[in-house]
């Protein structure tokens, strides 16, 4: 039964959503209302880095001219970025753009910010994960895979530092493979691919992009590609999804802002990268640097599943070993 009481805390209820909406209305009208600051939780000149400086001149434009700066904050694998956003004003002036190292630092207990300090605006790209390998020690997959399995304990897989994408690709493997295989952390992707082609590891797991002019010198080739389907520009070389491993992660890009940013402005930050995204501009972008494998975009609540699923995975991976 209603009361006078119930009816009078019904209105007040309603009339505060009422507030709240018009606030976020008003909000998402006025944005931006003063500059806009990306943290690019990694150092100058890498994946992240390139795709916060593509994106940078093409948002300016579709908010009207708004003031952007880049700051690079690489400090344990991107935390103090996701601090600094976490901790500032929840008012989408504050852009976070992170890599899959977000989720994989967070399973590793590396970084304190979750999911529920930060939301996912989001996905822009999904660089694509391989097994890569000198040619001349081993052809094709096949090889690979049969000296794995007829020496166990002996084959070394080169990486990122520990809990990066590389290292949770290779732990992905080995746990869907189950072959017996060991990682080896480098600081760089350089050094794990100079280590491959001095003969001191057998393998390297890492994205397309950065081996493209060690794959066209035809000294690294990737032989197993973490994908459903076959690439167009690798249709000789077999996917994960091939050998029954449920296995096609690749490196994300995607941007980030505070948790309680109102859900109108969120949702209208995403419409306008959906629109850079869309863009010619953009695609070509993405198609000279090799991101077009496959499709990179993804909304923010359903990328938010693919991280709290993936955090789930990588947790798991992690707490069971190298």
């Amino acid at each position: 039964m209603l009361t006078k009481k119930t009816l009078k805390t019904a209105t007040l209820g309603l009339a505060l959503v009422g507030v709240a909406m018009g606030a976020s209305a008003n909000e998402v009208a006025d944005y931006p209302s003063k500059p806009i600051q990306f943290l690019v939780a990694a150092g100058a000149g890498g994946g992240v880095d390139n795709f916060a400086r593509v994106v940078r001149p093409m948002l300016e434009e579709a908010v009207g001219g708004a003031r952007i700066t880049v700051v690079n904050l690489p400090s344990a694998s991107g935390a103090l970025a996701h601090q600094r956003t976490a901790n500032g004003a929840p008012d989408g002036h504050t852009l976070d753009f992170a890599s899959t190292t977000y989720v994989t630092s967070l399973a590793a207990g590396q970084n304190p910010i979750g999911l529920d300090q930060l939301t996912p605006v989001a996905r822009m790209q999904s660089d694509v994960m391989a097994l890569f390998v000198n040619p001349e020690r081993y052809p094709d997959f096949e090889s690979f895979l049969e000296y794995a399995q007829e020496n166990p304990g002996k084959v070394t897989v080169g990486g990122t530092h520990t809990a990066s994408p590389d290292h949770v690709a290779f732990l992905s493997l080995r746990d869907a493979s189950g072959l017996d295989m060991n990682f080896i952390p480098y600081d760089s992707t350089g050094n794990a691919t100079a280590n491959v082609l001095g003969g001191n590891i057998d393998a390297t797991t890492t994205s397309l992009s950065p081996l493209l002019s060690y794959i066209e010198a035809g000294q690294m080739m990737p032989i197993l590609i973490f994908s459903e389907e076959r690439l167009d520009h690798y249709p000789d070389v077999p996917t994960t999804v091939e050998h029954g491993w449920d296995l096609t992660d690749g490196n994300d890009r995607a941007v980030f802002v505070h948790a309680d940013t109102p859900a109108e402005l969120v949702q209208h930050l995403e419409g306008v990268f959906q629109e850079i995204f869309a863009s010619e501009e953009y695609q070509a972008y993405a198609e000279r640097v090799n991101l077009d494998y496959r499709e990179g975009w993804m909304g923010g609540e359903e990328y938010r599943q693919r991280l709290e699923n993936n955090y789930e995975l990588y947790s798991r991976l992690l707490q069971n070993g190298n």
